[in-house]
């Protein structure tokens, strides 16, 4: 069985190689995949904790993390991502999984906060999010607040 090897980065120890990678993939499922133009590089990116999903060395699963008050009142859980090559081995789960490990060892909080695409929402409900926002769009995308408490 396939196994894939999980790292939370800060952004400073992340290599330009897997600042790269990571910025690739995002490009490629967020921008190429879902048809959508908008700006990735928000800002954002050295604040968070960096989780990377790497398979035979190459970076296939990602997340960031967020410590409550830098994106949401919440900590908070964003750019989640599976390349669409290695979304049969259901490596989402163990994602998310590992992201909210990853948010109460680093943050020392249960409480997380997310803007869920709408597609999705029954994927996070299986990770204990539920709505808490009507649907509102995000770079023309339909999303939705999500929280797990």
């Amino acid at each position: 069985m396939a196994t894939i090897e999980w790292q939370i980065k800060r952004f400073e120890a992340l290599s330009l190689t897997e600042l790269y990678s990571l910025l690739q993939l995002r490009s490629e499922v967020f921008v190429v995949e879902q048809n959508c133009v908008y700006q990735d590089i928000d800002g954002k990116d050295e604040k968070a904790l960096h989780l990377l999903g790497i398979y035979e060395g190459k970076i296939v699963a990602y997340a960031r993390l967020f410590k409550p008050n830098d994106y949401f009142e919440n900590a908070s859980i964003g750019r989640v991502i599976v390349d669409q090559n290695y979304r049969d081995k259901k490596w989402g789960h163990d994602l998310m999984q590992n992201a909210i490990s990853g948010v109460k060892s680093h943050f020392n909080t249960d409480q997380i906060t997310i803007s869920a695409q709408l597609y999705l929402q029954k994927f996070y409900e299986s990770h204990q999010f539920v709505q808490t926002s009507e649907m509102y769009l995000e770079d023309d995308i339909p999303h939705i607040e999500m929280k797990r408490k």
